[in-house]
């Protein structure tokens, strides 16, 4: 699969509310996609932490551009949705920027599963993502 990580970041600039926060596509290959956020005053909740939205939407970016590659390559196969996830929150950041990536743990016809890990720019594990995806026939 010959992978165009600029034609993956016009795609996934759809994806209005990941983008529209400040996610951006860093890396991409065949095993693993890398997403970051420069964080701001805006990503921050009452308790002056990280919002968890805001670590969850990273991970899930990173999750469908990863679950997606093939597809937006142009390989013929259906498109891939989440079907579920779990996301721990393991600590809260004092860096001032998330970087999160994804590792395909099993990839079948219809179902695979993936873990998002979100680090900061500290090297501290923020948060640990398993999401479950379904790719959806091809029409």
């Amino acid at each position: 699969m010959k992978i165009d990580l600029e034609h993956i970041r016009n795609h996934f600039k759809k994806d209005r509310f990941a983008t529209g926060n400040g996610i951006v596509i860093d890396s991409v290959t065949e095993e693993s996609a890398v997403c970051s956020l420069e964080l701001n005053e805006s990503h921050k909740n009452s308790i002056d932490n990280v919002q968890g939205g805001a670590i969850f939407t990273l991970a899930d970016l990173t999750f469908a551009v990863h679950s997606n590659l093939a597809w937006v390559c142009g390989e013929n196969v259906g498109v891939t949705v989440g079907q579920s996830c779990s996301i721990s929150y393991l600590k809260s950041t004092k860096g001032s920027r998330l970087i999160a990536s994804s590792a395909c743990l099993s990839k079948g016809r219809s179902i695979s599963v993936y873990r998002i890990s979100v680090k900061d720019d500290l090297g501290v594990l923020i948060a640990e993502m398993i999401a479950n995806a379904f790719t959806i026939a091809k029409h």
